[in-house]
């Protein structure tokens, strides 16, 4: 039985992409900010030198399925890392971008066959964004550690035949 598991070392040749919405910035920078300690305590270059990590800037969570699809589609990256924050208002309109968002990032993945982790938070408040993203907790230091999975994982298992 051949078993196939992801490691957080030797990540030396991985390139990354990060597609991070300003909208909610005060939230999604500090996801960025934990995301960047995470990948560079992990041995990414994540200096502005970096030939490993490029970031991609977006108004909001709803351009980041785009963006995200051309940077996997590019054949540049081994893995895309998105970040982005959608807080429930009094409007229907929170439903509509989360729904679009998760699942145009999951189509990303699944139409290019690269990894793209899901770093939107979805949440009813912003102290519960806040939360999530340093407070108690920040789940970009997380995001950073799916991608060095997802990407060492993706090189271990064995290539499509054409």
């Amino acid at each position: 039985m051949t078993v196939f598991e992801g490691r957080f070392t030797d990540v030396a040749g991985l390139r990354i992409g990060l597609v991070i919405a300003r909208f909610n910035d005060l939230v999604t920078g500090k996801l960025l900010s934990g995301c960047l300690d995470s990948l560079s305590r992990h041995g990414i270059d994540v200096s502005p030198e970096s030939t490993q990590l490029d970031v991609a800037w977006v108004p909001g969570s709803f351009e980041i399925p785009l963006v995200a699809q051309r940077l996997a589609a590019s054949g540049r990256y081994q893995v895309v890392i998105t970040l982005g924050a959608v807080i429930r208002g009094d409007t229907p309109h929170f439903d509509v971008v989360v729904a679009e968002v998760s699942k145009g990032v999951a189509a990303v993945a699944r139409d290019t066959g690269v990894p793209v982790i899901f770093g939107v938070l979805t949440t009813d408040t912003l102290q519960q964004a806040l939360e999530r993203a340093g407070i108690k907790s920040n789940l970009g230091w997380s995001y950073g550690l799916q991608a060095l999975e997802m990407g060492s994982l993706m090189a271990a298992l064995p290539q499509p035949t054409p």
